[in-house]
């Protein structure tokens, strides 16, 4: 039999952060203490960028922004907000979207598969992704478990399960 394996990916569903941006725009023009703030929050080319005319209310539109992700399940480890920066008569935040394993990271979840993890499991680095194989789909399972319970600092998914 020929082994099982399934990828361990960080990406970014595009299609359902445009959709949190959205609504999070919508509640952003509606709400009665965001009125007269300038507060805004758009694509800026891969990035989103928030104005407010003070950084409190710049921190409560990208709060808004976060809640629009956890209620789509999307990770808010796929954030890189940066600290709000004045510009002119606004308060900007730009927030980018990390999508892809580093190299490193895919080395730590390596040692730790090897580690930790069954015997006879396999992970290799492929670009910004860990493929993982095994002859028994059980082990593949506890690997799963196991890349869960720990807490990284980037989003984890698991694809190409076969």
């Amino acid at each position: 039999m020929a082994d099982a394996s399934f990828d361990i990916v960080s990406k970014v569903d595009h299609q359902e952060a445009d959709n949190a941006l959205n609504q999070a725009r919508k509640e952003v023009e509606q709400r009665y203490d965001f009125k007269g703030t300038g507060a805004s929050i758009d694509w800026s080319g891969e990035a989103i960028l928030i104005k407010a005319n003070t950084e409190e209310r710049a921190k409560a539109v990208l709060d808004v922004f976060k809640e629009k992700l956890v209620k789509r399940q999307l990770s808010l480890k796929i954030l890189d907000a940066g600290d709000p920066r004045p510009s002119g008569q606004l308060s900007k935040i730009s927030v980018a979207l990390k999508e892809g394993i580093t190299t490193e990271d895919a080395k730590k979840i390596g040692k730790l598969i090897r580690d930790e993890g069954p015997k006879g499991v396999k992970a290799q680095v492929q670009g910004d992704e860990l493929r993982v194989s095994s002859k028994k789909r059980d082990d593949l399972q506890a690997v799963q478990q196991l890349v869960k319970e720990q807490d990284y600092d980037f989003a984890v998914q698991f694809t190409n399960y076969r």
